[in-house]
């Protein structure tokens, strides 16, 4: 399974890119790297668009939302803007897909654009618009509760691509499942402006009168989160276990933590890179190791634990393996710090080096998460 997505793509923002490669001659413990001799960036591949990057939006979510059988040209758009109580009104595509047996509702968007329609929680989440500008999907929070559709998973579109499962928000879209970019849905065989998104700031617009402008055929439904305040807080997709499913590695690797009194997060974070490039390559290795932290089996036998609360400890989820890797280094004395920390890190690999290279990598996201 590849994992979540995002968190180093900051750093690299930040101007801070590191590089790992496997150390030769090393004793895997713990774990070990994908292959030996392999560099592994702490960042997506260099063809990847950039990242959008934090900023403060004004958001306008919709508070009407319609689907249409054939696009809907701009003139139908300007003359929907001009309707009583009719503020913002904007097009995208959209369509559906199936992948492992079920059905999925995607609109595709530009991730610049399509921004200020999220709630404010949403629009200030970077790693939806950095998986977005990566050309990955971006489920609803809702949607990740599905199986198969866990965080970090590859999705083989049935008659297109494999995708990546990068980020859930709660989108608060009636029918939506997810996002993708307007390129990635080209791929997926989305149609092209099918969707209409409309903002009011008072009142309800005439849904009749958007119903004679699109036509009998589309689909009208009023957007109840466009009513919820700004400030309400994002949910994750699950609370149980010992850190749920949180939407990111960022919040996961700090969530686990807290497994290890006296972890920095940012520990869990290096290793994470240094491993499987936060998921990207889950092995097995040459040693055996195995999924996004790459434990040894027999260790994982003694460690591993169930992160998120499903009833299983399984290697290769990144909720499970995450926790089970600050659980194991605990139990090497981590949380005390100093030279137990490294010494720690020294058991997860067995080489210096190593200890090195993921302290000095966890000492920058230090810097830029403070």
């Amino acid at each position: 399974m590849a994992g979540l997505t995002v968190l180093i793509v900051g750093v690299i923002a930040g101007g801070v890119v590191l590089l790992v490669s496997a150390d030769e001659g090393r004793q895997p413990v713990a774990a070990d790297h994908p292959a030996a001799g392999t560099v592994v960036p702490d960042v997506a591949l260099p063809s990847s668009p950039p990242v959008v990057d934090v900023v403060s939006v004004r958001v306008t979510p919709p508070s009407m939302l319609a689907i249409t059988p054939a696009p809907v040209s701009a003139g139908t758009l300007q003359a929907i803007a001009g309707l009583k109580h009719v503020r913002k009104v904007a097009g995208a595509g959209g369509g559906a897909v199936r992948t492992a047996g079920q059905g999925l509702q995607l609109l595709a968007v530009d991730p610049t654009e399509f921004r200020s329609w999220t709630p404010k929680p949403v629009a200030d989440q970077p790693e939806v618009w950095s998986a977005l500008a990566r050309n990955e999907v971006v489920a609803d929070s809702k949607t990740v509760d599905r199986p198969g559709m866990a965080l970090g998973t590859d999705l083989q579109i049935d008659g297109g691509p494999r995708v990546r499962l990068a980020a859930s928000a709660p989108l608060g879209l009636p029918g939506v499942d997810g996002l993708v970019s307007t390129d990635l849905g080209r791929r997926l065989g989305l149609a092209a402006d099918v969707v209409v998104l409309i903002h009011a700031d008072r009142g309800t617009p005439d849904k009749r009168a958007v119903g004679r402008l699109l036509g009998q055929k589309a689909q009208i439904v009023t957007v109840g989160a466009s009513r919820a305040p700004a400030t309400t807080p994002a949910k994750t997709t699950s609370t149980s276990g010992l850190v749920g499913r949180p939407g990111s590695y960022l919040e996961l690797y700090q969530r686990a933590a807290t497994v290890c009194p006296g972890l920095s997060w940012t520990v869990l974070a290096a290793i994470g890179q240094v491993e499987s490039g936060h998921g990207r390559n889950n092995g097995p290795s040459s040693a055996g190791a195995l999924g996004p932290m790459q434990f040894m089996p027999a260790t994982w036998k003694s460690y591993g634990v169930d992160g998120d609360g499903d009833g299983e400890s399984d290697i290769w989820s990144p909720y499970d393996a995450v926790p089970a890797a600050a659980k194991y280094l605990c139990a090497n004395g981590a949380g005390s710090g100093g030279d137990k920390l490294r010494k720690a890190v020294w058991f997860y690999n067995h080489s210096w080096s190593y200890v090195d290279k993921v302290l000095g990598l966890a000492t920058s996201y230090a810097r830029k998460y403070p």
